[in-house]
Formats: structure tokens, C-alpha cells, sequence
């Protein structure tokens, strides 16, 4: 199939180009690269241009016989979003209307769109199902929401087919260690930790020690990015017979930040500092994901689910590259 990978020059979407290489598929990838990294892209076309700019789209989808589009083009960070609220609504909301647009000008039915676990804000229950109440407490988490909404609505007249894929936490790095996570300014936890084992930073920051978990440090449902990956292929392939598609991808089992912290030592071998300082507002203490609808329905199965197995492919690509992507 033809895909158009919007954003596929980040993290996630340059993993998914590489995939759907891999399984014989023709991905062409499309970037501001405000974000992205040319080097992520390996072999697939990139058109670098923005998603405001409606001619290109049409013209890129058309060029290429477009059968299929995944979005990955989204602004991802919470903080940011709360200081830059419609920054966050231009790009996220807006960008993603004007591509849903192109999409309908060219007969494009079939989207996938990289929404989040933030869209279900402060839940009630853990681990959190696809029917949890969705109340985002944060900008981000809301603009997702309401492009998740604006496909509900497309799609209830019949000229669209998509999947909403609320992540937890990707981590890891995908395409045999080649495809790693480089955001700038980098505010992941993984990521961040194997930096200060690499003497990269001068320590690691412990936001709240008091939680009401086994340590007292607040636990996260990580991913690696390949198993994140092959569950959009199966969504792709089940658009074939479905209009609307909702589901987490999660491991399931959550991980501490200190057991983030004590993986890395182990798999590094190195000792760094770690200060413990004041709770961030919003931070739930457990947010894990209940994927077992996108197991059931789609045949998913995660085939990394162990946190030290994610954590050493990461460090492994940031070996290779220990000042990230070269510009």
C-alpha cells in the first residue's frame, strides 16, 4: 500500500517508515522537519514541507497514488502546551483539519492518527480501558481529543476510515537499534536517564518520592517502539473492514522511575546522581494501559515487553549517536 507518513521524520514516524518498508509497503514521508531528523529517514521519499500548506498536501497525494495516510505531526510536550495553548491548537487541531481536508479532496479514506493516553487526563480506575471517561487536563491532551471527535464526525459520513491509537509510553529504539528517540529539548524519561549515565547531564530528577507506590515513585506503562509499530499495520489492515477504530497500545505492567533509574545503571554499568525534588501538578501516580481489546481484535502481541530489554536497545542507539541525529 502507498502510505503518506505525515511527522515521519520523528521518532515514532521514522520507525513506522522504516516498518513499513520492511513489510513491503511504499511509504512516502512528509515533514517540516521543525522536529524531525533528514538522517531518521532512510530510504523512503521525503517531501519536506508543512501541514498548513494545504496545495502541497493535495499535490503530494495525488504525485504519489496515496492510498493511505498516517499521522504522526503532532506537538507532544504537556509543559509547553500550557505556556503555548494555541500553538498547540494551530498544529495540532488545525494542521490536522486541513489534512483530513486534502485527504477528502483526493477519495483518501483510510487514516491512522497517533493519539495518546493524555486524552483520558486524571482516570479514575487503572488500568485505564478504551472506555474510561476522556477528560485531558492539559492542552495537548485536549487537542487530541477534539481530533479524535473531528474524525468521529468525518467518519460518520462515510468518507472516512480511521484509528485513533491512544499511546502510553513509547520508548526503545526500533529498525535493529538504527531508529532512536532524539526530541530537543528531550524531556522523556529513558532517554534522559541513558544521557546522564553518559555523563550527558549532570543528574537525574526524581519529581515526587511520596507517591503512594511500592518505592513512592510514580510508575508508567513504556513500550518499545517496534511492538507501538506493528500495531498500526494491524489497525491499517482492519480499516479494510471497519470505519472506526479506538484502542491503547501499553505493555500493561507499569515500571517505577527508580526502576527507570536502576535498569539504566545495570545495562550502562555506570553510576550517576540522582536528587529527589518537589511533585509536578498533574502527575498521576499510576497510569498503565488495559490493551486487551487491541490484543483481542487485532491479533497484537508485544514481543518486548521486559523494561531492560526496551532500555538496551535505547542505549545502544545512543552509543551510536551520542549527540543525537547529526544536523
Amino acid at each position: 500500500m502507498r502510505v503518506l507518513v505525515c511527522g515521519g521524520a520523528g521518532y515514532i514516524g521514522s520507525n513506522m517508515t522504516a516498518m513499513l518498508l520492511a513489510e513491503g509497503h511504499e511509504p512516502v514521508v512528509f515533514d517540516n522537519l521543525s522536529k524531525g531528523h533528514k538522517t531518521a529517514v532512510k530510504n523512503a521519499e521525503l517531501i519536506e514541507a508543512d501541514l498548513s500548506d494545504y496545495d502541497a498536501l493535495v499535490a503530494t497525494l495525488k504525485k504519489y497514488k496515496i492510498e493511505a495516510v498516517m499521522h504522526f505531526a503532532a506537538f507532544i510536550e504537556v509543559g509547553e502546551s500550557v505556556k503555548e495553548p494555541l500553538q498547540y491548537y494551530r498544529n495540532n487541531v488545525c494542521c490536522t483539519q486541513n489534512l483530513l481536508s486534502a485527504m477528502h479532496a483526493c477519495d483518501i479514506v483510510k487514516f491512522v492518527f497517533s493519539s495518546t493516553a493524555a486524552v483520558y487526563g486524571m482516570p479514575e480506575r487503572v488500568p485505564i480501558t478504551e472506555d474510561a471517561p476522556t477528560e485531558p487536563i492539559n492542552p495537548y491532551g485536549q487537542t487530541k481529543r477534539v481530533v479524535e471527535k473531528m474524525c468521529h464526525y468525518h467518519s460518520q459520513t462515510g468518507k472516512l476510515r480511521y484509528a485513533a491509537l491512544r499511546y502510553f509510553n513509547a520508548c526503545g529504539a526500533g529498525n535493529a537499534c538504527s531508529l532512536g528517540e532524539d526530541h530537543r529539548p528531550e524531556s522523556h524519561l529513558i532517554p534522559r536517564v541513558i544521557r546522564a549515565a553518559m555523563g550527558k547531564l549532570p543528574d537525574v530528577r526524581i519529581y515526587g518520592a511520596d507517591y503512594d507506590t511500592p518505592d513512592g515513585t510514580c510508575i508508567r506503562d513504556y513500550i518499545h517502539i517496534d511492538d507501538l509499530c506493528r500495531a498500526h499495520l494491524l489497525a491499517l489492515e482492519k480499516l479494510e473492514s471497519q470505519n472506526e477504530l479506538i484502542y491503547n497500545l501499553g505493555n500493561g505492567n507499569g515500571y517505577s522511575v527508580r526502576e527507570v533509574i536502576e535498569a539504566v545503571k545495570k545495562i550502562s554499568g555506570r553510576d550517576f546522581k540522582v536528587v529527589e525534588a518537589e511533585r509536578r501538578s498533574g502527575d498521576a501516580p499510576i497510569l498503565t494501559s488495559d490493551a486487551t481489546r487491541a490484543r483481542s481484535e487485532l491479533g497484537w502481541k508485544l514481543k518486548m515487553p521486559e523494561l531492560e530489554k526496551m532500555i538496551e536497545t535505547a542505549w545502544q542507539w545512543h552509543n551510536m549517536y551520542p549527540d543525537g541525529y547529526p544536523h
